[in-house]
């Protein structure tokens, strides 16, 4: 809950923490800067416009954004992006003695967790972060974060096929359709094609089951996009914390998402 200054008695501490002081130590911009923002009524306080400089929040349960994009002030939520390699399963501890996420996380300087799977055998883009509150709308069902693929399939793939995943599919748990789907090139060998998929479906191993179902078996599968967030040029095995923009990018539709989720609730 936002507060200003109140009169009051005079010797008692205000509550909270001034606009500006909270979001230039997030890093988004000097308190001067933030001041002109404030009066350019650029800045949101749970979703509402505020424009007085004497406005205090509490940085560990007000939402703030700044046109438009949400900013995280708790400075104890962290945000990783691991590029998974095949052969690693996804999970902190696994009692198999497979290889598993704490090869990638033990030289962090916080514990953190991952926000949902991937197969054994699919590569790519993992999220990991201690924010339980941004994993739980993740993986909220009705969420349906949207994830791009690259796969590498058996056979030569022909635009009817790639129609026929965005028309939609029967697998034994329900029907299932990808948003976008095309393909990116055939391999010379003519025995493969590369293919991008997106859809926003959370359910196991869909991406090989769908391609399985249209008869191309995956060879290679590596998750590309997990929502606003892209893989980029970022090593196997590498790690690295989420730039500024890309949590706000993320920030901004999980709240709108759990909002949304609530109002429905």
């Amino acid at each position: 809950m936002t507060s200003s200054d109140r009169p009051g008695d005079p010797g008692a501490a205000p509550e909270g923490v001034r606009l500006q002081k909270a979001l230039a130590a997030a890093g988004v911009a000097s308190r001067r800067v933030v001041e002109n923002l404030i009066v350019e009524g650029r800045i949101e306080v749970n979703g509402r416009v505020v424009t007085e400089l004497g406005t205090r929040i509490d940085p560990l349960a007000d939402k703030v954004s700044v046109d438009g994009v949400a900013v995280q002030l708790d400075q104890e939520k962290r945000y990783f992006m691991l590029n998974k390699p095949r052969g690693v399963v996804s999970t902190m501890r696994d009692e198999q003695g497979r290889p598993d996420l704490r090869r990638f996380t033990d030289s962090l300087d916080v514990r953190v967790f991952n926000v949902g799977r991937l197969d054994g055998d699919t590569s790519g883009l993992l999220l990991l972060t201690n924010d339980g509150d941004l994993a739980h709308v993740l993986a909220h069902p009705s969420f349906g974060v949207e994830k791009t693929y690259i796969a590498k399939v058996a056979g030569r793939m022909t635009p009817q096929t790639v129609q026929r995943l965005k028309r939609g599919v029967d697998l034994d748990d329900g029907p299932i359709r990808a948003d976008r789907a095309k393909i990116l090139q055939a391999q010379g060998d003519q025995r493969h094609t590369m293919v991008e998929v997106t859809l926003h479906s959370g359910r196991n191993r869909i991406v090989r089951r769908m391609l399985d179902a249209v008869g191309h078996p995956v060879v290679e599968l590596v998750r590309r996009q997990f929502g606003p967030l892209h893989l980029g040029t970022l090593k196997s095995g590498a790690v690295r914390e989420l730039t500024r923009v890309e949590l706000g990018q993320l920030l901004t539709i999980v709240r709108a998402a759990d909002a949304e989720r609530k109002g429905n609730g």
